[in-house]
């Protein structure tokens, strides 16, 4: 199986689409590598691209918001995206994009092997969890997939765009939190 080091490095000198022709920086992911808990969105937005990390532009700083109202450290975490290089103008990655990166996500999920996977909206969602997931009415809804834990929240640029929907989100945040703390408390009851 692949390492961690070798799959950044095949990562950042893809070519496997086109967006690799107009990056600034390659956004392969971020947090611990040994966590249960594992966020993925969809693709880098500017400020991203601009440092290589992903979640860091007010999208981020949102997710960063919610994540510490239910407690949950970023540096517990493991966030990566659907595509690692921002799609221009911030658009939905195409399904050609999707899929030439998918690979790599799958290879990060082998690796770190959480056992919590939390989609950020529906192009996450439908990329791993059903390719017809509707975001509005699934998301907060467990889905128990070959020994994994799936569940869809609302992306924080559609919170950004849309607040109504803040309510429902801390709500599925609240229960991947439940979730979180049930894992926890499992792995730690079988180290002894």
């Amino acid at each position: 199986m692949i390492d961690w080091v070798e799959l950044e490095k095949i990562c950042d000198n893809c070519t496997r689409c086109d967006l690799h022709k107009t990056r600034t920086h390659l956004v392969f992911g971020e947090g611990d590598i040994h966590t249960h808990l594992m966020f993925i969105g969809e693709a880098p937005g500017e400020q991203e691209d601009l440092s290589g990390t992903p979640f860091v532009g007010k999208s981020g700083q949102l997710f960063n918001k919610i994540l510490a109202s239910v407690n949950i450290p970023r540096e517990e975490i493991y966030i990566a995206n659907i595509v690692k290089c921002r799609p221009p103008r911030n658009r939905n990655p195409l399904e050609t994009e999707k899929n030439a990166c998918l690979p790599y996500l799958r290879n990060q999920v082998k690796l770190i092997h959480p056992k919590i996977i939390v989609c950020l909206g529906r192009v996450s969602a439908q990329s791993i969890i059903n390719k017809n997931f509707r975001i509005t009415k699934e998301h907060g809804v467990w889905v128990d997939r070959k020994g994994y834990y799936l569940i869809a929240t609302y992306h924080p640029s559609a919170l950004l765009r849309d607040p109504t929907k803040k309510r429902e989100a801390w709500e599925d945040f609240k229960k991947i939190k439940a979730k979180y703390t049930e894992v926890m408390q499992k792995n730690n009851s079988h180290q002894y």
